[in-house]
């Protein structure tokens, strides 16, 4: 029995299954990653400045213009449809696996296939939140050149930037399913930003599998480690499930 098929094994048994999710599984719905060679991260702005910086709270307080228009060319993408990775995770959902996403993804993907608990780490880049705490669409807002208005009020993406803390109860959260978990899956993620990595040390069971192309500072801490295609290592998984 190979590997792909013992953790195929494991949704026999295991009924509430936990994933988090990084960068790769969107790239498979044509969204650029952060951290890869031809990432985000790599490029660097009209002015010169890394995307990296551009995404912090300081360059959004500081240079709001240039921010807003590279918030809306580079961090939106209304078109992506979710792929077999998005899929596959609401598939589990169907046949009544209690499945809880825990992204670090922006994109809103996972809500698009479907998935009904979802954890975002770093909030959705086509949520609002305004002055006053309320959130609401994107679409609900007026976009101006340098800020964004809900009925007239100021409001601001509702993405954790660098230099921001994440949201404690969605963190909270995150780790309480991560321990309660019988199945972890981290899918496309390289695990070096903290403490969305750090989750995968609140897991107490042993059924957990990475699959990402590369390899991550962590890689000893799964059960069995993927370096795949993830839609790729999904149609094999499926093939042992259909077979069950």
């Amino acid at each position: 029995m190979d590997a792909i098929e013992r953790v195929a094994k494991w949704f026999e048994t295991g009924q509430k299954v936990v994933v988090i999710t990084g960068a790769g599984v969107s790239t498979e719905s044509g969204i650029p990653d952060f951290r890869s060679a031809e990432g985000l991260y790599s490029e660097d702005t009209e002015q010169g400045v890394p995307m990296e910086e551009v995404l912090s709270a300081s360059f959004f307080n500081d240079h709001p213009k240039d921010f807003y228009r590279i918030y809306n060319e580079k961090l939106l993408f209304p078109d992506a449809c979710p792929n077999t990775g998005h899929l596959f995770l609401k598939q589990l959902e169907d046949k009544g696996h209690e499945v809880t996403v825990i992204t670090q993804n922006i994109d809103g993907l996972h809500q698009k296939a479907g998935n009904t608990r979802i954890l975002e780490l770093h909030g959705n880049a086509s949520t609002v939140i305004t002055e006053s705490g309320s959130m609401t669409s994107l679409d609900e807002a007026v976009r101006h050149e340098n800020e964004l208005r809900v009925k007239g009020e100021w409001a601001r993406p509702a993405i954790t930037l660098y230099g921001e803390a994440l949201d404690r109860e969605v963190l909270q959260k995150s780790v309480q399913a991560v321990s309660e978990a019988d199945i972890l899956l981290v899918m496309g993620t390289s695990l070096n930003v903290y403490p969305a990595a750090g989750l995968i040390y609140d897991y107490k069971g042993d059924k957990s599998a990475l699959i990402n192309r590369e390899g991550t500072p962590l890689n000893t801490a799964f059960s069995y480690v993927f370096h795949r295609p993830i839609g790729e290592w999904i149609e094999e998984l499926q093939r042992y499930l259909i077979a069950e």
